[in-house]
């Protein structure tokens, strides 16, 4: 029976991981296997990301996902260690800053008042204040920015390590091979093919195969609106220290920018075709990122770029958000992937509430129905105002 499962999960990253964990956490009794294809995470979106951590979101249950995620990453080095041994995930609360030029002011002031009802603990400042927080900042064409002290930046590849470490502790299979296409049989989820040609079944599939979910998706007539979308991120050295440590900072260019230990990474929501692409080009730093950063904080003129590296988001090309929960026409097969660069930030309230949906049939921690499949259909999207 070594190719029957209760649970298939498909893909072994942030996502799949935290619902494996969940899963067995949670006292799931069947077997479980993880397929992952590529064994040493090198092309995985989660160890590529820039590891921010943000609550500063426009839509309730986005923040209700931040919000359950924050307690548990804060907590996350303890909880999760094995035989003593902590997890460390290197989580930095120094805070989360979008920059506001004058016409953003009023966005930024609907917004503070939706999260402040939400239990978020978000400021607005006023151009002074910036400087409290980062001293060297040029303000003169800011007016303030919205400011989240309880957020920052962590690990994301030890925070995915420690998530597979334990569903493995709790008897989770993982098999490091590549799942080609999904078995169905009319309306209901049987199993999937590898690329090899072997086939395991089970009654529940779950595809978590992050910008390569749609594609697998597509193939089996169940097609969801989300592209593969190549993000580049550059780490650089500057000659002269900043006074203090930098929140994940968002400028209003949509340039962003935080420390990286000692050193700094940087990114931007860059206009490029969806596609998977892991090339990183140097002259995108210099040419569209440099000057904006050299222009907001003046250390940052002498910029020495050390390296860099390209990841993939799932874009969901429709909301922006994740799409979470059974597909409405194949009984079984569960979907977690359009999280359009926020499945770090959100893996331990996904990973916990599909948990609760796959065993249960219904959400209890959280209520992520406004995330279903049905949604795009129905007309009811999710928009997300704060969306980099």
């Amino acid at each position: 029976m070594a190719n029957k499962a209760d649970i298939i999960i498909i893909g072994g990253g942030i996502i799949g991981s935290s619902i494996a964990y969940h899963l067995l956490h949670d006292g799931f009794g069947g077997r479980v296997i993880i397929f992952e294809k590529d064994g040493l995470y090198e092309f995985a979106s989660t160890p590529r990301s820039a590891g921010g951590f943000r609550q500063l979101y426009t839509t309730v249950i986005n923040m209700q996902l931040s919000k359950y995620s924050l307690q548990i990453y804060k907590d996350f080095s303890k909880a999760m260690a094995i035989d003593g041994e902590e997890v460390e995930i290197d989580f930095k609360q120094r805070g989360y800053l979008f920059l506001a030029m004058e016409e953003m002011m009023p966005n930024f002031e609907r917004h503070l008042n939706l999260q402040n009802e939400n239990g978020i603990n978000s400021q607005l400042l006023q151009k002074n204040d910036l400087l409290n927080i980062i001293p060297e900042l040029k303000i003169e064409d800011l007016s303030g920015g919205l400011y989240c002290a309880e957020s920052g930046y962590l690990d994301p590849y030890s925070v995915m390590q420690g998530y597979i470490k334990n569903a493995k502790r709790l008897g989770a299979d993982y098999i490091y091979d590549e799942v080609d296409s999904l078995i169905t049989n009319q309306d209901q989820i049987k199993g999937v093919r590898m690329a090899d040609g072997q086939e395991y079944f089970a009654p529940i599939v779950v595809n978590c195969a992050g910008a390569w979910a749609s594609i697998l998706s597509e193939k089996a007539g169940l097609p969801l609106p989300v592209v593969p979308l190549p993000r580049q991120i550059f780490q650089f050295d500057i000659e002269k220290p900043l006074k203090k440590y930098l929140p994940l900072t968002m400028d209003p260019t949509g340039v962003y920018f935080r420390h990286e230990g000692e050193k700094f990474i940087s990114g931007y929501a860059e206009e490029i075709a969806p596609g998977i692409d892991f090339k990183w080009r140097r002259s995108a730093f210099e040419e569209n990122i440099w000057p904006v950063l050299a222009n907001r904080i003046p250390n940052f003129e002498n910029a020495k770029i050390e390296r860099g590296w390209s990841g993939l988001y799932d874009f969901n090309t429709e909301d922006h958000n994740a799409i979470l929960g059974e597909y409405p026409t194949m009984k079984g097969y569960f979907v977690a992937f359009g999280f359009s660069g926020h499945g770090m930030q959100q893996a331990p309230a996904v990973g916990k509430c599909l948990s609760e949906l796959i065993c249960t049939g219904k959400y209890d921690t959280l209520d992520l129905t406004p995330l279903r499949v049905e949604r795009f259909a129905e007309k009811q999207l999710i928009i997300e105002d704060a969306i980099y």
